[in-house]
């Protein structure tokens, strides 16, 4: 009868386990009686062979052996866990001090980037990103950059030694790389793969060969700023509209923008705009030298031969281009005297923020 078979089963297996001693030996155990190949285990497997009577018995008492077995199983290795640890070596002290864990937080460029971030995305602007090490392409001949330019040269720009590369450039000349000197390099990358209209922001690191002091670093970071639409849609004073509504909610008082005229290769017109000085209101102080004004940035309206350079067609579109120094506002947020402390990876710098 199976009902007898199931009732030997139990009582041989929980006659073996009195004899355990060991862990592996409990392993063996489970395996034998609780296993897929045990024969509590291939007994049920059989139930669709029975009878519906003898189902009606014999499945319900199976189960019920099965789920004694495993009641068994679980109290023996609980045992055999208690036994094999050293509560003494395992006590703790609830009385002792804790380890103090010093919580992380966010360098202030960083912490920096993101609420000028959020302030642009209010205004409708989607954040865009490039690689830190550019060619020459994107970085000077599509932006309008004159190849006799200053900047190329080794006093300005950190160049990468690609003397084995065998790429070519648009004009057929071996490419050459560096560490990009400017955010705008992405400008015509974003270009190339996007219609007008529309509004980025590009915040990153760039690079400037140039000796350091207080007010200089070869490493800082810069923020770019490009809106594109058709004729217009998009002038100057869009530009110093969003200047003025960026800088206000920025420092959270109302700031005024002023533009001079200057030149960059990239954009024409052109302008070096400064904002009301936050620190004095306007009424001047030795942090702006009296002046009322401090200088940020440039600024300007898209030059159409960088537009050409990213396939668009001349005339087809219109935008402004600005660009201001990151490290330069957090020294003005932060009242930090010296640019050099922001890259120096000094704990007890960064701590403070």
């Amino acid at each position: 009868m199976l009902q007898k078979r199931i009732i030997d089963i139990e009582t041989e297996a929980k006659q073996a386990l009195t004899i355990i001693k060991t862990l592996p030996q409990l392993e063996e155990w489970e395996v034998t009686y609780l296993g897929r190949k045990s024969a509590l285990n291939e007994i049920l497997k059989n139930l669709k062979n029975l009878t519906t009577e003898e189902k009606r018995i014999v499945g319900p008492l199976g189960n019920a052996v099965k789920q004694r077995l495993f009641q068994s199983l679980a109290t023996a290795r609980e045992a055999f866990m208690e036994q094999s640890i050293d509560w003494d070596a395992q006590a703790i002290d609830v009385t002792a001090p804790g380890v103090f864990c010093r919580d992380g937080h966010l360098h202030p460029i960083t912490r920096l980037t993101y609420e000028i971030e959020d302030i642009f995305s209010s205004l409708g602007f989607s954040l865009a990103d490039g690689p830190e090490v550019e060619s020459e392409w994107y970085n000077f001949d599509a932006l309008n950059v004159p190849a006799d330019h200053p900047a190329r040269d080794m006093q300005d720009t950190f160049w990468l030694a690609s003397s084995e590369s065998k790429q070519k450039t648009r004009n057929k000349k071996q490419e050459r790389y560096l560490l990009r000197t400017q955010t705008s390099a992405v400008q015509v990358r974003y270009m190339e793969t996007h219609k007008p209209p529309f509004r980025i922001i590009i915040p990153g690191r760039i690079f400037r060969n140039e000796a350091t002091d207080v007010s200089h670093e070869h490493t800082f970071h810069q923020f770019e700023c490009l809106m594109v639409d058709e004729p217009g849609k998009v002038s100057v004073a869009t530009f110093k509209y969003i200047a003025e509504t960026f800088f206000s909610s920025f420092f959270g008082k109302k700031v005024n923008v002023r533009l001079r005229p200057s030149f960059f290769p990239f954009t024409e017109p052109s302008f070096e705009f400064d904002i009301s000085c936050v620190l004095c209101g306007a009424s001047g102080c030795p942090v702006c030298k009296q002046s009322g004004w401090l200088e940020i940035g440039g600024a300007g309206m898209v030059h159409q031969k960088v537009f050409e350079a990213a396939g668009y067609k001349r005339g087809q579109y219109q935008g402004f281009a600005w660009g201001f120094g990151l490290t330069r506002l957090a020294m003005m947020k932060y009242k930090i005297t010296d640019i050099r402390l922001l890259m120096s990876g000094d704990l007890r710098f960064i701590r403070q923020f």
